[in-house]
């Protein structure tokens, strides 16, 4: 792959109409059909990114579609998600010319229904993270945006009928094919250790659906940065409330996920050809209204620092 510092303008996006952005494991990006293939090193304010972003084009009937992976964990999992740096993450990706941004994550199951290896498209989140900056204005430049409903609508439902798709089209790893759960509420803890089962059972009189550890705060930061955002729960276990299933382990947490990437793959590959306008998404010029500062008295050090996000 070509190693590449790349502004926001890049020729090569010019013949794409939408960039779909894409957080999740190393190996989404390696699917067939992609190409053009090369690594973008993006400065940003904040920092590096958790690794380069690959940027590839799946050529579909409708044109040309621009996607760019990040490995949230950066390749070989060097990041815990205490460490992973949110901010830069996602200012990179909107830097790069993002129009939607798509978390794929690793989740626990709290409930019953939500068997191991189903699908969950989260519409809610409760954000029980302690030491991560969740915000791009925090010095200087106050904004406080709309986040009552965190996921954009309109992505969601795409996202949720590609993911119905991938699943018809792909070769169920055991004779039960994994179900495709339309809504949840993920509760995001700080990690990196997994809960203890008085918390899990705590979790589940919430009657939250999954557990994780890195939808926050990257769909605040999402939000911030006027990005549709939704997340595709990928659920490898029970957590540790379900007495009959075993404590949580890394390598059942792995078998599972390696059994899901060719269908969060295919999820991808499906929502891609099916995005919907991001200019009608509540994330749409979500700053309008909401930064409280003066602009007469923006700090200049700061409007600096923030001139890939504000307007004029």
């Amino acid at each position: 792959m070509e190693r590449q510092a790349t502004p926001t303008s890049d020729r090569s996006a010019s013949s794409a109409v939408y960039s779909l952005a894409v957080i999740g494991g190393s190996g989404l990006y390696e699917m067939a059909g992609l190409t053009r293939i090369r690594e973008l090193s993006i400065e940003t304010p904040y920092g590096p990114t958790s690794d380069s972003i690959v940027e590839g084009f799946l050529e579909l009937e409708s044109g040309p579609v621009r996607l760019l992976f990040l490995p949230r964990h950066g390749r070989g999992h060097r990041h815990s998600p205490s460490t992973v740096n949110y901010r830069a993450n996602v200012c990179a990706l909107k830097k790069a010319g993002a129009t939607h941004l798509l978390s794929v994550s690793a989740v626990g199951s709290m409930l019953e229904d939500i068997v191991p290896g189903d699908l969950v498209v989260v519409d809610q989140y409760i954000d029980l993270t302690k030491r991560r900056q969740s915000t791009f204005f925090d010095d200087g430049i106050v904004a406080h945006v709309s986040f009552g409903d965190p996921v954009c609508a309109d992505l969601a439902v795409a996202l949720a009928n590609a993911a119905d798709r991938a699943v018809a089209a792909t070769e169920a790893p055991s004779p039960r094919s994994p179900r495709v759960h339309r809504s949840g509420t993920y509760v995001c803890m700080e990690g990196p250790q997994f809960s203890t089962r008085a918390e899990s059972l705590l979790y589940r009189s919430w009657n939250v659906s999954v557990i994780g550890m890195t939808a926050m705060p990257e769909a605040k930061l999402a939000r911030e940065a006027e990005l549709p955002y939704a997340t595709l729960a990928l659920a490898t276990d029970y957590d540790c409330w379900h007495e009959s299933e075993d404590a949580v382990s890394v390598d059942a947490v792995l078998a599972v996920l390696g059994r899901n990437v060719a269908l969060a793959q295919a999820a991808v590959r499906e929502l891609a050809s099916a995005l919907p306008d991001p200019t009608k998404s509540r994330a749409h010029r979500a700053l309008d209204g909401a930064i409280m500062t003066a602009r007469d008295r923006f700090p200049e050090a700061e409007r600096a620092r923030l001139s890939w996000l504000l307007r004029a």
